[in-house]
């Protein structure tokens, strides 16, 4: 199991609360996901540079749970860019609030395709130079 990433900025840093966890204290994986979602869904828009939806959500994998109170690490990196569509690969990890260690909890493959504002795709306009 991994317990260390390399370093790069999350998308999303949040911690767990106790309104998003069973009765047993683990946070619920539907909450971790939406987080997961979001992270994504910045780098969609970033890339596509406007509004992306997310039309697929591939290999999710829970690995380890997440417990309330915890540190939650959620980072997305583009992998793949279509003319619409763009893949972002996934990966969140926690991190107790008095430790250092960090464990990997899950991780996925979103795909998301950029749309106008009529909800329609729409071309993903081309990496500028200062982008590349």
């Amino acid at each position: 199991m991994p317990t260390t990433s390399t370093f790069r900025e999350p998308a999303i840093r949040i911690t767990a609360m106790p309104a998003d966890a069973n009765p047993a204290g683990d946070i619920f994986g539907g909450w971790l996901m939406a987080h997961m979602d979001m992270a994504a869904g910045i780098v969609a828009a970033r890339r596509s540079k406007g509004r992306a939806a997310t039309i697929a959500v591939e290999a999710m994998k829970f690995l380890q749970p997440v417990r309330v109170g915890d540190e939650v690490s959620v980072y997305a990196d583009l992998v793949h860019t279509g003319r619409t569509s763009m893949v972002i690969e996934v990966e969140a990890w926690r991190r107790d609030r008095t430790e250092q260690a960090r464990t990997q909890v899950t991780h996925a493959r979103f795909i998301f395709v950029a749309i106008d504002s009529n909800r329609q795709p729409r071309e993903i306009p081309p990496l500028d130079e200062a982008e590349a």
